[in-house]
């Protein structure tokens, strides 16, 4: 994506986080963009590749974030619950509208089937997840790997807009990512068993 597109791409994030995605038009974009009208249809042709264009956008933000957890053996488990309980935190805060964002296509994609390609974005991290599960000596590292990421998945929904919003300490404290990391911690001892 250059950086042209990236800029675009972003200004859709935002659009789609504070209007939905009935508020995602080349002309939305092209008004919080900053840029002339008709600036987002050169770029992104038909609203199918506008919505494409933003989903690609956040799988590339949100994949260099994961990456920065790291999945080298031996695991542990300590540390990679916080590093994980670190990125839920960051897509909480300065990354709200990211998620906000991703959940809307989410959604949209179940309403257009034309839009289902863009599930595809989420075999990335149930990759990862695989990789280092079986780094673990996870038994079946191809489901615990997608349980884990499920479990993490619900974990920011139910955190961020689900009723967990309601009694969770506040994103962006310390509290709330010794919380998370918690949480995550016991999702990986479930997923791996005890550990010698």
């Amino acid at each position: 994506m250059t950086e042209r597109m990236a800029a675009l791409a972003d200004a859709a994030i935002h659009v789609v986080a504070t209007k939905g995605m009935r508020g995602l038009t080349h002309r939305a974009v092209d008004a919080q963009a900053g840029v002339p009208t008709g600036s987002t249809s050169a770029y992104f042709r038909t609203r199918k590749a506008l919505v494409e264009g933003v989903v690609q956008r956040l799988a590339d933000l949100d994949n260099a974030e994961v990456e920065e957890v790291g999945t080298t053996a031996p695991l542990d488990p300590d540390r990679l619950a916080e590093g994980i309980a670190h990125v839920l935190d960051q897509w909480m805060t300065t990354g709200r509208e990211r998620t906000l964002a991703r959940y809307a296509c989410l959604l949209e994609a179940t309403h257009h089937p034309e839009l289902r390609g863009i599930l595809a974005h989420g075999e990335r991290p149930r990759a990862q997840a695989k990789a280092m599960l079986a780094a673990a000596g996870a038994e079946d590292p191809e489901r615990q790997g997608r349980e884990l990421v499920a479990f993490v998945d619900g974990l920011l929904f139910d955190r961020l807009v689900g009723a967990g919003a309601l009694g969770a300490p506040t994103p962006g404290t310390p509290e709330s990512r010794a919380e998370l990391a918690q949480a995550v911690r016991a999702a990986l001892r479930g997923v791996l068993g005890p550990r010698p």
